[in-house]
């Protein structure tokens, strides 16, 4: 990829656009100004620590200050606590030590939602619903959410023990886990659809997000892959090289997919596409919503500018600081603005924000967009704070901002009734008793996943089930709200019984048959495939 010198400098320090890990503090104080204040601040510490009116927790003291520093400055300049910092590393090396499963809490209850493939969970035969009562000889049953993994986890070759309870299983079942190293997939799905339309689902841009996005690819288009829809809704973003590498993958070479500058240096930071890449010539569509944010808007500020493609869904969060992390003796971290980054168009897609971080989320993607195509209204917006820019062949988008799609589909939002239904895991106790009954009977009958997803349905009889089920729990029920909701809610246990029966991809192509945006996406590939000038298959 074709970068100037300081631009490759970058690369290798490992500039991210969401999170930086591994990088060595360097001296950053100069000027007898600095060390004055830092003179004062040990001056205050070391006086309330000496004559405060009870015992001081100087470190807390110390941390407070550093949080209080950071939030003077931008929103995404943070303080990373010791302990939340060791998360942080799992979620972007991706990967950690432990049992493999993802697990759920189903009425104060370890259950099982699946065990990771390739993990020593899977290995053992442990399966989808079953509930860990006793890890190690002590009761689970009514352990916190966040103290599961605590106990799960450990060092590689370690080894716990787990007492199952299983339906259909007399007695309860114990496993002796040797702990392993456990992957954090970062791809969610990956399918091809029966017309060639193919499909890929990223939640954030870490470590392996690149090879996996290349090898899922590869994969459908072996299957049969004519045109992809790239899935990036709630990706908050991450590392920026991995953004970059994969926008490279459909962008022609020479083209300008992203550029950085500091307030503070005249010169930018620019990173081009290389020649000859995997997917130049492949229509592509680009989803993203609100919570799509950082490393998700180059890639599709990239693919819309450069009109690559088209962007459809809701205008993105609007997060265009570039941040370096330092970690600190404690094992704690800090992150720090460095730079902004824009689109090759030149917009700037950092929100503005003042000083109250809890109204900069909050604000987050409601900018009282309008449902339709963004093209031939965009510049008519009486609204200084969101400039018009244009594309590579001329076409109007908006700065100011994030990244406002081409097409605006808003996404559908529930009833009181359908939110009670999430919010009280309703569609797992029903899944979850129904496939303990007729689990084995539905893998005979639908040994294809495809007769499932277009032979099954929800009848009269389970709906009625299900609505017994929620007058049991004491749910909030209208009849208007019920009408309204009901068939997502039935396309949603449909897809939780995929998921049981087959996995993550199956249970997306199930929902997907209610989504908006993904529909309307589906629809818009002869108008990619002509901004792009490319030939649809």
């Amino acid at each position: 990829m074709a970068r100037s010198s300081k631009a490759m400098w970058l690369a290798g320090a490992g500039i991210s656009a969401g999170i930086l890990l591994g990088i060595a503090v360097q001296p950053m104080i100069s000027g007898d100004s600095i060390y004055e204040q830092l003179e004062k601040f040990r001056d205050v510490l070391l006086t309330v620590q000496k004559n405060y009116v009870e015992e001081v927790d100087a470190p807390k003291l110390v941390e407070s200050a550093i949080e209080g520093m950071l939030n003077d400055l931008d929103p995404h300049s943070v303080y990373i606590p010791a302990a939340q910092q060791k998360k942080v590393e799992e979620d972007f090396k991706g990967s950690f030590d432990g049992i493999g499963v993802e697990f759920d809490l189903v009425r104060d209850t370890i259950t099982i939602v699946t065990a990771i493939s390739g993990g020593p969970s899977e290995a053992l035969g442990i399966q989808a619903g079953d509930k860990i009562v006793k890890i190690d000889g002590a009761n689970a049953v009514g352990m916190k959410r966040d103290d599961v993994p605590n106990k799960l986890r450990g060092p590689k070759g370690s080894h716990v023990n787990v007492t199952i309870v299983r339906s259909g299983t007399d007695k309860p079942l114990q496993f002796d886990i040797t702990r392993d190293k456990i992957p954090l997939y970062t791809v969610d799905a990956a399918f091809v659809a029966e017309d060639g339309t193919g499909y890929i689902a990223i939640n954030r841009f870490a470590e392996p997000t690149y090879d996996e996005f290349m090898q899922n690819m590869a994969r459908m288009k072996q299957q049969g892959m004519k045109r992809v829809i790239l899935d990036l809704r709630g990706n908050p973003g991450g590392y920026m090289d991995k953004a970059i590498r994969m926008a490279d993958e459909f962008v022609s070479g020479g083209k300008k997919i992203v550029y950085t500058k500091n307030g503070r240096i005249p010169d930018q930071d620019e990173y081009y596409a290389e020649s000859g890449q995997s997917y130049e010539d492949l229509p592509v569509i680009v989803l993203v919503n609100r919570g799509s944010a950082s490393a998700s808007e180059i890639v599709s500020g990239a693919i819309q500018d450069l009109d690559r493609g088209l962007i459809v869904g809701e205008t993105s969060f609007g997060k265009g600081l570039v941040q370096r992390q330092f970690p600190l003796r404690d094992g704690s971290a800090f992150r720090v603005t460095i730079a902004r980054y824009y689109t090759p168009s030149g917009r700037l897609i950092q929100r503005p924000y003042g000083k109250d971080r809890a109204d900069y989320y909050k604000a987050a993607g409601k900018d009282g967009e309008e449902e339709g195509d963004n093209f031939e209204h965009s510049a008519d917006i009486p609204d200084s704070t969101r400039p018009v820019f244009h594309t590579a062949a001329g076409r109007k988008v908006l700065g100011g901002g994030g990244i406002t799609p081409d097409y605006i589909v808003k996404s559908d939002t529930l009833t009181p009734f359908g939110v009670d239904v999430i919010r009280t895991n309703l569609i797992w106790d029903y899944t979850e008793e129904l496939l303990q009954n007729q689990g084995p009977t539905l893998r005979r009958t639908y040994p294809k996943f495809s007769d499932f997803l277009n032979r099954y349905e929800i009848n009269d009889k389970m709906w009625n089930d299900f609505m017994a089920l929620a007058r049991e729990k004491k749910l909030q029920m209208k009849d208007a709200d019920i009408a309204a909701d009901r068939e997502h809610i039935a396309l949603r246990i449909k897809a939780r019984i995929a998921r049981s029966l087959w996995g993550n991809s199956e249970f997306y192509q199930v929902v997907l048959q209610d989504d908006k945006q993904y529909q309307k996406a589906r629809s818009l590939f002869p108008e990619a495939a002509r901004i792009a000038r490319l030939t649809m298959r």
